[in-house]
């Protein structure tokens, strides 16, 4: 089910997380990450890796939430880092760090999902 496409600028991996994360995918999830990168979800905790990312998704998805775009705010973007940040509907804040990988895709080295305001 993993959606192939790989994002081209740092903002399409928020968009690319909604879909695949309403689709139930979570091989599409875990493939917006590096290999090394870490989650800070569900708050206080932390996932490093692919495999820890994955049994975090794993049991968000199997939640079967319905996420809705919020507000995407532009990404601040220097070299082969990016700032992504979006306020959700709920009024939380996500903040990612994206790296430019070696064939000008990006993927999330960092990402705190849930800040609140």
């Amino acid at each position: 089910m993993t959606n192939k496409n790989a994002a081209s600028e740092p903002n399409d991996l928020g968009r690319f997380f909604i879909e695949r994360a309403n689709a139930g995918d979570v091989d599409g999830l875990v493939a917006l990450y590096e290999p090394n990168a870490v989650l800070a979800f569900p708050p206080g905790n932390l996932a490093t890796g692919h495999a820890e990312i994955r049994k975090v998704y794993e049991q968000f998805v199997a939640a079967a939430p319905v996420l809705l775009p919020g507000r995407q705010h532009p990404a601040l973007v220097g070299d082969d880092l990016a700032l992504t940040a979006s306020t959700l509907t709920t009024g939380e804040v996500t903040v990612e760090v994206a790296r430019r990988q070696p064939d000008g895709s990006w993927l999330w080295a960092v990402d705190q999902p849930s800040l609140e305001p």
